[in-house]
This record gives structure tokens, sequence and C-alpha cells, in this order.
């Protein structure tokens, strides 16, 4: 007799765990969750991903306890632990759902697929979310994601123990493991059960103000679900959020529309959480080349590391750009548009290229999901070469969603002595007035880093004389064809007619039209 391990990876829950479920009708199992270090110290994780992980942990740990099974944790790489625990009891095979992650976790599953190659062993994985692996075209995949997460939520599966051939390792905390340090004071904890309870809070009430609650960063915070980082760790499964959704709108009454149609936003959300990451499932290499490679060279040799550094500390001189990062460092969190608009403001005004920018926000976003962060990332600075140019003006954004200058009168102090009528543009404020409402000193006003129109305007005419080249114009088919959504058009006549389309909807907290 033998025994399967279960591998626990982003899938932290025993709910609709297609792999658990696998394995236990095979037999006994060990449940298995390997802290590797080398993951830890990569560029795109901090601290804060780490400890919203070992939360997650406590719970998964004590919902197996409940069933009379244990969590073997250990710390090393992949294929060592593996190695150890084969080499103290031979197993016989490795179960384990799919991964979409970063380029580190990418070259490990494919270490870990030659270490079991190598021992004979079968390593049987699962989909657990929209992704398609080795998808040879997209023509379809709506329809398989709407099979996917329509079909039944796999309960919990009786499960017999293998005793465990190996002690749990001491958990190591963030500073041994030399994680990247930023853990902020106000980010949402981990765990299945206050994602369940967030996503129960969401559909009874919250949903309510979805549409038309998540553009603003002052109504955002409970008007969207937050249900992405215990999506983006496994606490919930895609499938159990979505069926969960569509059996509260059959709850509602047909005259409740508001909640309805918020309802029905946040499903189309969940369908473009899964459009986006097969991107960078298909295509790996997006994390840090240009999905186009037409504009290789257009910002990559022109990094300014001062410019970077003021906009990771808050220092542009734009209010609501560094409102939004004053957040970002106090709660791990940020509406979709204004994330955007810190990308826009980088790429465009600032210049910057969407990698390092991206890395600091991949460590600063609790919810990071590698592959709606990357494929994001590139849509907002103009580098996929199918996707409209999308310029947020931090000004008007202002204008248009703070208008009282509340949020920005929350996390800038200075912001607070500003009078009504410079909110918008305070570094125009003349010097004796600067000096009669106290701007001085700790509190005097950060001087934007360029002219934002000058700024934009030049950066977009360098985008556009790059997208106008015949080679540019040329490449651009093959990536939509590779990467852009299907959609069913009507034909003369009511059949249809399946045609290749950009979609300008964005993932789970989005807003689809930029300013």
């Amino acid at each position: 007799m033998s025994y399967g391990v279960v591998w626990f990876k982003r899938d932290l829950r025993l709910h609709d765990h297609a792999a658990l479920c696998a394995a236990s009708a095979q037999g006994p199992l060990l449940c298995l969750y390997i802290i590797e270090p080398q993951l830890w110290q990569q560029a795109d994780l901090s601290s804060q991903h780490y400890r919203f992980l070992l939360e997650c942990l406590h719970d998964l740990r004590q919902s197996l306890q409940q069933r009379g099974m244990t969590l073997l944790v250990k710390v090393g790489e992949a294929c060592t632990v593996l190695e150890q625990l084969y080499q103290a009891s031979p197993f016989r095979a490795l179960y384990a759902h799919e991964e979409t992650g970063n380029h580190f976790t990418f070259q490990r599953d494919l270490a870990v697929a030659r270490w079991c190659r190598t021992h004979g062993l079968p390593w049987q994985e699962y989909r657990q979310s929209g992704v398609i692996r080795r998808l040879a075209s997209r023509d379809g995949w709506a329809a398989r994601w709407e099979q996917l997460v329509s079909a039944p939520c796999l309960p919990v599966p009786p499960m017999q123990a293998w005793p465990a051939p190996l002690a749990s390792d001491t958990t190591p905390s963030p500073e041994q493991l030399g994680i990247y340090p930023f853990d902020p004071p106000q980010r949402q904890r981990g765990g299945r059960r206050r994602a369940i309870a967030v996503l129960q809070d969401f559909l009874a009430t919250r949903s309510a103000h979805y549409r038309g609650g998540i553009s603003s960063p002052l109504s955002a915070p409970s008007a969207c679900s937050r249900l992405s980082p215990y999506l983006a760790m496994g606490c919930l499964s895609l499938r159990e959020i979505v069926q969960s959704t569509r059996r509260r709108l059959t709850q509602l009454p047909a005259e409740n529309t508001r909640q309805r149609k918020g309802l029905q936003a946040f499903i189309s959300r969940l369908h473009w959480h899964c459009h986006f990451m097969q991107k960078l499932e298909s295509e790996p290499a997006i994390e840090w080349r240009n999905l186009h490679p037409g504009y290789d060279g257009l910002r990559e040799e022109e990094i300014d590391a001062a410019r970077l550094q003021a906009l990771m500390d808050g220092r542009t001189g734009w209010p609501l750009v560094d409102a939004c990062v004053a957040m970002l460092q106090h709660t791990g969190w940020l509406n979709f548009r204004m994330r955007a608009m810190l990308v826009s403001v980088a790429a465009y005004p600032l210049w910057l290229h969407w990698r390092p920018v991206g890395l600091w926000l991949a460590r600063c976003f609790l919810d990071y999901e590698p592959g709606i962060h990357w494929s994001q990332l590139q849509m907002q600075a103009g580098t996929t070469g199918i996707n409209t140019t999308r310029v947020y003006n931090p000004v008007k954004q202002a204008m248009d969603h703070d208008p009282q200058g509340r949020f920005v009168r929350q996390w800038l102090p200075a912001m607070r002595r500003v009078p009504d009528s410079w909110l918008f543009q305070p570094w125009k404020m003349p010097d004796d007035l600067c000096r009669q409402h106290g701007l001085e000193g700790e509190y005097a006003l950060v001087q934007p880093l360029v002219e934002l129109e000058s700024a934009t305007r030049l950066a977009r005419q360098r985008l556009h004389a790059r997208r106008n080249e015949q080679g540019v114009r040329a490449g651009k088919q093959a990536i939509l064809h590779k990467h852009g959504s299907r959609k069913q058009l009507p034909r003369a006549g009511g059949t249809a007619k399946a045609v290749t389309t950009v979609q300008l909807a964005l993932p789970l907290e989005a807003e689809p039209a930029p300013d």
C-alpha cells in the first residue's frame, strides 16, 4: 500500500479542490505545502504576501485537523523536498492544481515535471480557473470557461491520512527568508473563513454599489468585492464565487435592478479575470518582454531612476497620484481605475518602462496575480500593439472622482491646508498664499516632476510614431489572433459570425472606459 501527495500551492482550501478529490479517491494521502526560499526572494513579492499566506495556511491546517488530517509544511526548493519525502517513504503519485504564476513558478514546475519523470511518478494536474494549458486557439475559449464555472463544485472528499514520514519545519520569518519588507498596517487578513465572510457580505449588500461605485477611491473600498486576494491565493475557487453570485441573482426580486446589475457586472469581471491570465499562460515572456516586439527600445533606454523613486515615494506633485501611493502603502489595495491611473502617469508623462513600475506595484498589491498584472501593465503602457492608447489625466481624474478633495486630504496632510479653489492644481498657488496657509516645512507642497500637458503630448507622439511604423502595424494581426477575445456578432439573416475583437473591459475590480 502506498499514498499520494497533494501539493498545495495557490489553492489553499479543501472545498472544490480537484487535486484533493482525485488523490483521495485513490487511497491514503499526505497534504504538503512547500515554503520555497527562492520564490519569496523574487522581486515581485513582499512580506505582506508571505504573511497573508501564513494566515491562509493556518485556516487550511485547522480544516484538515477537523478531518483527522495534517498539513506537512517543509522549507526548501520543491524538487529537494519531494526527493527527501520520496526517500523517506516512496509515494505513488503527485497531485496539484495548474498554476499560472511568475517566471520562477513556471521554471519550478518544469523542474518538478522532470523530477517526476526521472522517478517514474505520475504528476496529475487539474484546472482551477478558466485558464487552459497548452491552448492552441482562442476559438471557443469563452464556451469552455462557461463549461468550467457551470459544473458542480466538488465537495470536500472523505480522506484517509498517511502518516507523515517527515516532521514539519519551523516556519521562517520574512526576515529569515530575505523577503522585500513591505507589510501595510491596514491590509486584508488571509484565510478561507475571512474569504467566505467577505463574499457573503458582498453578495448580501455591498454589490448594490458595485456599478458606479468602483471608480472613485472614496466609494471603491466597500463597493468593490475585495475578493481578489482570496482568489489569488485560492482560498475560494473561481467556480464557487461565480455560482454563489448566480444563486444570489436568482434570489433577488426583479425590481432590485441596481444590485442585479452590480452582480452581473461582477460576473463579467470574473470572466475577464481569466481572459487576462490566459495571456500569460500562453506567452510567459510578457512578464518581462513587450508583447509586441515592435515596441522594444521605446522606453527601456531612458529609465529615469529619480522619477521612478519619486513615484514610489508618492512625491510626483499630482495630489491624486500621491494620495493613491499613500493608500497603497497603508492598505496594500487600490481600486482598478486608480491603479490604471498610476500606470498611465508612469508610462506617459513620466515616460517610465512598465517593467520596473510593475515590480513595484506587484510588491504593493496584496492581490497580485501575475497573469492579470503583467497583461494590464502592458495594456496601460501601450506595448501590446492591439489596444487603444489609455491615458488617464490625474487632474481630470481628481475632478471626476474626488471633487471635494476628501480622498487626497485623507491621505496627504498638506492638502488639508490647501483652499478648495486650488485643490486640483495646488502647485500653482502663489508663494505668499502658501505661507499664509502654512504650506511650508513638512507641509510644503511637492512640485510636479514634469509639466503634465506637454509631457503627455510628447509621450503620445512618440508612442503613435512607433505604432504607425509599417513593421509594427504588420505584427498586430498575429498578436490579435493569439490573444484577442472571440465574440459572436450577428450576420445578416440572423446567423452568427465569430470574429476576433479587442475587448476593453477589464478584470474583476475594473471599469472599461479610460478618460
